[in-house]
């Protein structure tokens, strides 16, 4: 008699994201809600993904049934939950709610830049209606056995669950940038409907106020964060931001898990956005693609003069100030500078005001633009990402494919991902771009200087760049050890 094993059931995951592309992208917590999903699918677990009801989300799918309506309760207007499947088939869970959801700007501030002043109902409703359908009085047939929770938005699922009776599903908490943490006034908590013994430190409490991010570090059974080094950090100060001793404290159940990219977008093989294709066996294109970027950006359509590119919010954090500080020196080089981003307006006026300064030499365009966004990727020579903290970071992957090396801070994911240009790591052939300690625009300049005088080195230039150009960074790595993470919590 022959024994046949059962086959295993596919793994049932809950993804809770207050974006996904392609529904909705404002950063890298939606690029990675949109490709994570899609990657554990591919490796045979059934991930489904809950997310806000927004009007860009709800425009992309037009198909969309009701499933199930939800009373108001706790605070909480009536909403409607949708079933529908996204563009590449992860099937989605959508909150409808006119109230909440259905606004012009942003999923979190208007079209003023301030922030939504009901965030705390519309990004509660999210983490309970989470719960509702992690716990055992889930209304749908389908119930997960994991909760993957990321960013504060999704913080109080865990804590709305520990507060449920009867069975659950675990629960997994992700950070993807410990610095925004949804902190409300202390009378939120009983708006919520989350229990008054919650209210203290070994809770939601933070310093006098509600933490949804804290909720979710307190009470979640396993935490992730984007990267082991980021991992590390953000257990002491500066980097763990008041949340560093919750933190270490938990450390035995907190890893770090380097992101993955869409490897199918970022492509420069494949790539449509870009002026010519290239690969790593054939690098001619990159000459295109410069001379494109070159013009685009009104800069000297010089071929010889290493190009300079960044792609960023404009922020302290990102650096943009020891850019600024340090472009005069390396200009001087020469070099070139093309930069592309938006955030803090003082610091735009200023890099405008720089550019103005120095036609030809150095250009910046404000907003955000794909298009423009590949074409820095693969027609600069060198990146810049001086990142003062930087969790994981997409950009050096991308430039690492596009044969642009990238000079970027020893933090975070920049460490996990860069393999640091050394005369060991030369020797070996492993180098694939620079990393300089200190954030200061003396170190910055400094570790671009020395970038430059490789560049003028073509053959060690090209052994540079074809080291991160071969190197894996799609999401099926990252997503295996998901998958591991996620079976040791239902084993």
């Amino acid at each position: 008699m022959t024994n046949r094993r059962t086959p295993r059931r596919p793994l049932r995951v809950l993804f809770l994201s207050s974006e996904a592309h392609p529904l909705i992208k404002t950063g890298g917590l939606g690029e990675i809600s949109g490709a994570l999903p899609l990657a554990l699918r591919e490796l045979g677990a059934d991930v489904r993904l809950l997310i806000p009801g927004y009007p860009e989300v709800l425009a992309r799918l037009e198909d969309a049934k009701p499933v199930h309506r939800f009373a108001r309760r706790h605070g909480f207007p009536e909403c409607t939950l949708l079933s529908a499947e996204i563009p590449g088939g992860v099937p989605a869970f959508i909150i409808e709610s006119a109230s909440l959801y259905r606004r012009p700007g942003s999923p979190y501030v208007d079209d003023e830049g301030q922030d939504w002043p009901d965030n705390a109902r519309r990004f509660g409703l999210l983490s309970r209606i989470g719960a509702i359908l992690a716990g055992k009085s889930s209304p749908l047939r389908w119930r997960p056995q994991i909760a993957h929770c990321n960013d504060w938005h999704t913080g109080l699922t865990p804590a709305y669950l520990h507060f449920m009776s009867g069975p659950r599903a675990a629960t997994v908490m992700s950070i993807h940038n410990a610095a925004f943490q949804g902190v409300f006034p202390p009378t939120t908590v009983r708006e919520l409907g989350l229990p008054a013994t919650s209210f203290q430190v070994d809770g939601v409490e933070y310093y006098g106020s509600l933490s949804f991010l804290k909720a979710g570090l307190f009470y979640a059974d396993r935490i992730t964060t984007v990267s082991p080094t980021y991992a590390e950090e953000i257990q002491s100060a500066p980097l763990g931001f008041g949340l560093q001793g919750l933190l270490a404290g938990r450390a035995r159940v907190l890893s770090g898990i380097v992101n993955g990219i869409d490897t199918a977008v970022w492509n420069p093989a494949r790539d449509s956005l870009v002026a010519a294709k290239f690969s790593a066996s054939d690098l001619s294109g990159k000459a295109a693609n410069k001379r494109a970027l070159q013009e685009a950006m009104g800069l000297d359509t010089d071929p010889g003069v290493p190009l300079l590119g960044m792609v960023s919010r404009i922020t302290e954090q990102k650096g943009t100030d020891l850019v600024i500080e340090a472009a005069g020196a390396m200009l001087a080089l020469p070099a070139q500078i093309a930069i592309l981003g938006s955030g803090d307006h003082a610091l735009e006026r200023a890099l405008i005001a720089y550019a103005r300064a120095h036609p030809g030499k150095a250009a910046v365009q404000i907003g955000f633009h794909e298009g423009l966004a590949h074409l820095i990727e693969a027609g600069a020579d060198i990146f810049l990402m001086p990142s003062r903290f930087e969790p994981c970071g997409l950009n050096q992957m991308y430039s690492q494919l596009y044969g642009t090396p990238p000079v970027a801070h020893a933090t975070g994911g920049l460490v996990d991902t860069i393999v640091d240009c050394t005369p060991g790591s030369l020797a070996e052939g492993t180098a694939t771009g620079f990393l300089f300690r200190d954030a200061t625009a003396d170190d910055l300049a400094s570790t671009v200087a020395l970038a430059v005088d490789l560049y003028r080195q073509p053959e060690t230039w090209r052994r540079i760049q074809l080291a991160g150009m071969v190197r894996d960074f799609s999401w099926r790595a990252s997503a295996r050890r998901y998958l591991e993470l996620y079976q040791s919590l239902v084993a």
